[in-house]
Order: structure tokens, then C-alpha cells, then sequence
């Protein structure tokens, strides 16, 4: 099942006896999950958190209200970072929870409520609960808690209504009014649960644009081998360690400028020649050797190093000559 579906809005009410303990479940973990629905049309998740926040006169509260639009835990649930928090949504005097379970559900049950219905005021509508909206957050929320605690929803999810049938229509009440019933709801949970997530599609990454021409191997090749090795081995020879250095640098840049390791094996990607690299080979070997070419006549020549020139200027994204 898709875990991301829907985002789980958790913002506790405060805790006091009757409504929010604040005592740990008796299992540690969520046992089950009872389907609720609030009995209270047109009141949305917002209107309950404000409802129990402030009640004082009776004990009820539950943990997670649903609406059309959100999820709201009120009561550490266990689903999120805080460890899940008793509640009381089911009398303690009913006994079909533990006879099923094995436990009172106030104890080791989370209480999950559906909000439905229209409300009205002064006969004017002034909230609607969409129901297919919340009935699908309420089947996520199910299907969530169901394969987070590895639990059948088939075994492991009553209604209110079965659990005290003599008091309570609960949830099949707000199931009724969106032509839903139990079963329904039990079949979707589980629908939901083997639902396959459809994988996003990585985007078809856009070419880089450089912004710069990567030198060929072949001009980097003649430029090393025709200037830049005769005057590393110059300065070998003549134990001028930093000038020796200084050259090793500038040859391994060149390669790097055509994509090439000293190997000649590809790079992930040519790197930019740096403008200095090719203000130095401009100036002391291609510039010299152009005039020289060009006062003898050889034109042709004299192209040559104009463009080995320009592909240097390119490689630095620099403007051509």
C-alpha cells in the first residue's frame, strides 16, 4: 500500500483524567482498532479537537478524527513518534472486547472516528462532510494502522456497534448515510492494503548544458606532446622541481579539458580548461609560432595554430579569435 497517501496531522488536546490520561496502553502497542463514527453530523476533525479539549463534565474522548480534508490525532495514537496513549471510546463495562480481544479496548485499542453529515444553522447549511473524501481517509487511516502493526483488518477491526450493540449504531450509522456498510468498509481496508504503489517515473534527466566546448584528445595530445612535455623534461633536467610541477599540472588539465585520464580513459564528464592555462600556451608557444609562420608565408600553418588557439579559447569558454 501507498504509506505516503495521505498526511497524519497530529495535535493533542490536553491531558486530564477524563479525557486524555496519559497513560500508556496496557499492550504497548495498538491491539486493534475500533470503527467509530462521531454521531454528531456536520462536525468536522477541528470541532472535536476543540470539543474534547475543553470538556470537563463527562469521560470520553477517542484518537484520530476524520474528515474530508484531514486526519487528526488528538490522542498519541502510536502511529508517529509518542508512544500510543489510553483513551476512553468504549465503556469499561462492556465485556465483548475482551472476550474477543482479550482486552478492554479503552486499554489497547486505538478509536478512530469517522466524521459524515451535513450541519445546519438558522436553516442555513453551513458545513457539508464530503463523504467519499472522508470515508477514503478513514480506509487509509485503517489500512495504515493494519500494516503497521501487521494486523487482519478482517480479525482485527469492530465497529462501536458490535462491541456494545445494546447502546450503540456506531459506525455503520455514518457508513449508512454514503451507502457503505461494515463488510464494505472491511473489504476496502483490505483492497488497500494489497493495493500496489504505481512507481514515479525518474524524469528524463535534460542534458548539461556546458558552457564551454571540451578540447579534442587530438589537440591535447599534440599540445603536450609538441610544448608542455619538451619543457617539463627541460625543467626535470635542470632540477626545477616547480616548474616540472607546474607543468605535470598543466598537462593533466589539458587531458581533463578533453575528458581523458593520463591512462586516456574517459572522465564522467570533460572539466573546464582554466583561462590561464590558455593564456600561457597562447602567449609562449601558439602566438609565436603563428607570426613565425605567417612572416614565411605558410598560411596554412598559420591556421593551424589559429585554431588550436580558438579550441583552447573554447575548451575556457572564452570568445574566438
Amino acid at each position: 500500500m501507498n504509506l505516503n497517501k495521505y498526511e497524519i496531522e497530529r495535535r493533542y488536546i490536553r491531558k486530564r483524567s477524563n479525557t486524555r490520561p496519559g497513560t500508556r496502553m496496557t499492550t504497548g502497542v495498538p491491539a486493534f482498532f475500533v470503527a467509530h463514527d462521531t454521531g454528531n453530523p456536520g462536525a468536522d476533525a477541528d470541532n472535536h479537537y476543540r470539543y474534547f479539549d475543553g470538556l470537563t463534565d463527562r469521560s470520553a474522548s477517542a484518537h484520530t478524527f476524520i474528515d474530508d480534508r484531514k486526519i487528526l490525532e488528538i490522542i498519541p495514537a502510536g502511529t508517529g513518534p509518542d508512544p500510543g496513549e489510553k483513551a476512553w471510546h468504549v465503556l469499561y463495562n462492556v465485556k465483548t472486547d475482551n472476550e474477543r480481544f482479550g482486552y478492554n479496548a479503552n486499554d489497547a485499542a486505538i478509536g478512530v472516528e469517522l466524521c459524515y453529515g451535513e450541519a445546519w444553522k438558522s436553516g442555513k447549511l453551513i458545513r457539508k462532510i464530503d463523504f467519499e473524501e472522508a470515508y477514503k481517509r478513514f480506509v487509509w487511516y485503517m489500512a495504515y494502522c493494519c500494516t503497521k502493526w501487521k494486523k487482519d483488518p478482517r480479525l482485527f477491526i469492530p465497529s462501536h456497534k458490535q462491541l456494545d450493540p445494546a447502546r450503540k449504531i456506531d459506525c455503520d450509522n455514518a457508513l449508512k448515510s454514503g451507502g457503505k456498510t461494515l463488510k464494505d468498509l472491511i473489504n476496502d481496508v483490505v483492497a488497500e492494503m494489497a493495493a500496489e504503489v504505481t512507481p514515479v517515473p525518474a524524469p528524463t534527466p535534460k542534458p548539461v548544458e556546458l558552457d564551454f566546448k571540451p578540447l579534442t584528445e587530438y589537440a591535447a595530445k599534440s599540445l603536450i606532446s609538441n610544448y608542455v612535455r619538451p619543457a617539463w623534461k627541460q625543467a626535470r633536467d635542470a632540477n626545477k622541481e616547480p616548474e616540472a610541477a607546474h607543468w605535470t599540472r598543466l598537462a593533466d588539465n589539458l587531458r581533463s579539458a578533453a575528458g581523458v585520464d593520463i591512462e586516456g580513459n574517459k572522465l564522467a564528464a570533460p572539466v573546464k580548461l582554466h583561462k590561464s592555462n590558455v593564456q600561457e600556451i597562447v602567449f609562449r608557444w601558439l602566438s609565436p609560432a603563428w607570426y613565425a609562420a605567417r612572416d614565411a608565408g605558410d598560411l596554412d600553418r598559420a591556421k593551424h595554430f589559429n585554431a588550436l588557439a580558438n579550441q583552447l579559447r573554447a575548451a575556457a569558454g572564452m570568445p574566438i579569435e
